[in-house]
C-alpha cells in the first residue's frame, strides 16, 4: 500500500481551483473527503473520486491534513473560528491554499496552533489550467518540519513547491508575484495599443519584444492580443484562465500591504486602481488580459 493511501485528506472548497486540486490527490491514491457549498461542485467531486461529506467539520474529522481553498480571509477565519479546528484530531496539519491577506494568514496559523494543531499557508499560482494539470506553483509559509511533511502532497498538485519562510510569507510571495503580473500586463497592453496607433502590427511587436528586453511571462505565455500566442485567452474571446475579478482582489491585497508597510508603490497602487475600475465596469468575468480592450477603447474615445 502506498504512503498516500494511508493519509486522509479533508478538502474544503471544491470550486474551479480546489476541485481539480482535490481530484489530483484522489487520483494519486489519497483518501479525500471533500466539502463545498455548491451542489454542482460536489457532483463533479464525486465523479472525480472524492468522497463528498455533509459539512466542513465532517471533512476535518479524522483527517491527517485539512486543505482549504476559499475566496477570502474572512471565509478561512470564519471556518477556523466556527468549529472546524475543534472537529479535527489533535496535531492535524491545516494547509490554507487560499489567497488572503498576510495578517489573516498569520491569524489562521495562530488559531490552528492554539487549538493544538499545525498550520501553514500555501497559496498557488497557475490558474485553473495549472490546477487541472497538476502543475501549480506553491508558495509556502511554514516551519521546516511542517513544510517537509506536506511537500509530497503539494508535489502531487504542483510542479513547483517553494518554501518561502515562516507563517504568512507564502501569502507575501503570492501578493508580490501577482503585483508584478498585474503591472506587467497593463504595460504590455499599453504597448500593443500604442503600436497599433503607430502602424506596427501586433505580430511584429511580439516578435521584437519577445526576443528583446521587453520579454516577460505576460507577453510570451499570455499575450493579450490574438495571434502571437495561440493558447492565450485572447484567442478564446478572453474566457478566463485568471479572471479580472481575481486580479482585482490580489492587487487590492498588494495595495493594502504597500500602504500598511510604508512602501511608495506607485505602479502597484495604480494597477490596483485600474483593475478595480475594470472589474466594476465589466463584472470581472473576462480574463485579466482583456484589460487591453479597455485601454484600446479609451484610446479611441480620446481620439474621437
Amino acid at each position: 500500500m502506498s504512503a498516500a493511501a494511508n493519509l486522509r485528506i479533508g478538502f474544503i472548497g471544491l470550486g474551479h481551483m480546489g476541485g481539480p486540486m482535490a481530484a489530483n490527490l484522489a487520483k494519486a491514491g489519497y483518501q479525500v473527503n471533500g466539502f463545498d457549498l455548491v451542489p454542482a461542485a460536489l457532483e463533479q467531486a464525486t465523479r472525480d473520486g472524492i468522497t463528498v461529506v455533509a459539512s466542513a467539520a465532517d471533512a476535518a474529522a479524522g483527517a491527517d491534513i485539512v486543505i482549504t481553498m476559499l475566496p477570502s480571509g474572512k471565509h478561512v477565519l470564519g471556518l477556523y473560528e466556527g468549529g472546524l479546528l475543534e472537529a479535527a484530531a489533535p496535531g492535524t496539519l491545516f494547509i490554507d491554499c487560499s489567497t488572503i491577506d498576510v495578517a489573516d494568514a498569520r491569524q489562521a496559523h495562530d488559531l490552528a496552533v492554539k487549538a493544538g494543531h499545525r498550520g501553514m499557508d500555501a497559496p498557488v499560482s497557475g490558474g485553473v489550467a495549472g490546477a487541472t494539470a497538476g502543475t501549480l506553483a506553491f508558495m509556502v509559509g511554514a516551519d521546516e518540519a511542517d513544510f517537509e511533511s506536506a511537500r509530497p502532497l503539494l508535489e502531487v498538485m504542483g510542479a513547483k513547491v517553494v518554501h518561502c519562510g515562516a507563517s504568512g510569507v507564502g501569502q507575501a510571495a503570492k501578493i508580490c508575484n501577482n503585483m508584478i503580473l498585474g503591472v506587467s500586463m497593463i504595460a504590455i497592453s499599453e504597448a500593443f495599443v500604442l503600436g497599433e496607433k503607430l502602424g506596427l502590427s501586433n505580430q511584429a511587436l511580439f516578435d521584437v519584444a519577445s526576443n528583446a528586453s521587453g520579454q516577460c511571462w505576460a507577453l510570451t505565455s499570455y499575450c493579450p492580443v490574438p495571434g502571437p500566442v495561440p493558447t492565450s485567452p485572447a484567442n478564446n474571446d478572453y474566457q478566463p484562465g485568471f479572471a479580472a475579478a481575481l486580479m482585482d482582489k490580489d492587487l487590492g491585497l498588494a495595495a493594502n500591504a504597500l500602504r500598511g508597510n510604508g512602501v511608495p508603490g506607485e505602479l502597484g497602487l495604480r494597477a490596483a486602481e485600474i483593475y478595480s475600475r475594470f472589474h466594476e465596469e465589466t463584472g470581472g468575468t473576462l480574463d485579466f488580459s482583456a484589460i487591453v480592450n479597455d485601454i484600446r477603447r479609451r484610446a479611441n474615445e480620446e481620439n474621437a
